[in-house]
């Protein structure tokens, strides 16, 4: 492994994990669970998929890690259909929230497991880019 990436991998850092995707996670269900008020939900999942976005794409560009090329993405696009939802230009039901909560655990669950296991934890181009590797 090249100790390179996994000193500037935000993954492998307690705080920065903690931080940029534990609390927005949990945000995301504490909400999904106990709050009534659509707004609530709507502005906590939002910003939460936004944080978590933009410290994967942050991520991938900073150490190449390759499951955040994909979750980065992806929570951009889920925060997209969250606020869609909430403000109802995209009317998914009464399990609209339910829905997009089975969505983004799903989806990040597979983005962040099956590119690993492809393709290794860093990308190949900042691996190689060391000067010591």
């Amino acid at each position: 492994m090249n100790e390179r990436c996994a000193r500037r991998d935000l993954v492998a850092n307690s705080r920065t994990l903690t931080l940029f995707w534990v609390l927005p996670a949990t945000t995301i269900l504490t909400t999904g669970y106990l709050a009534d008020v659509e707004w609530v939900i709507t502005i906590s999942w939002t910003l939460s998929l936004l944080v978590m976005s933009v410290a994967c794409l942050a991520n991938a560009r900073g150490c190449g890690r390759i499951h955040c090329y994909f979750t980065g993405p992806f929570f951009l696009l889920m925060a997209l259909v969250s606020l869609a939802h909430g403000i109802e230009l995209l009317p998914l039901g009464r399990n609209g929230w339910r829905i997009i909560g089975s969505a983004i655990l799903i989806g990040s669950v597979l983005l962040s497991v099956v590119p690993e296991l492809l393709r290794g934890r860093y990308s190949r181009a900042l691996r190689n880019s060391d000067p010591g590797s």
